[in-house]
């Protein structure tokens, strides 16, 4: 898998969107799609028919990490921004 989520992105025709959210929602929001990820990663493959999608699950990653380094929450150092997953 090369390219990573800029590859996901260009299959799904995704278009950028800019959004206004207060640091609040933006930590809620976080907290949340961390919450969801690791549901899918570790809860949802015990669940019986269930399909596993690798590159949502690395979109999403990298999603949270950007959102933690906006709020401060990572270091840079330690983050990937999603251009470079994959």
């Amino acid at each position: 898998m090369t390219g990573g989520s800029e590859e996901y992105m260009k299959a799904r025709e995704t278009t950028m969107i800019t959004l206004k959210i207060s640091s609040a929602e933006l930590e809620l929001l976080t907290a949340l799609a961390s919450d969801q990820l690791f549901r899918r990663e570790f809860i949802d493959p015990k669940m019986p028919g269930h399909k596993n999608n690798a590159e949502e699950t690395i979109l999403g990653k990298a999603l949270v990490a950007r959102l933690r380094t906006v709020l401060g929450h990572g270091s840079p150092a330690k983050t990937v921004p999603a251009r470079m997953v994959g």
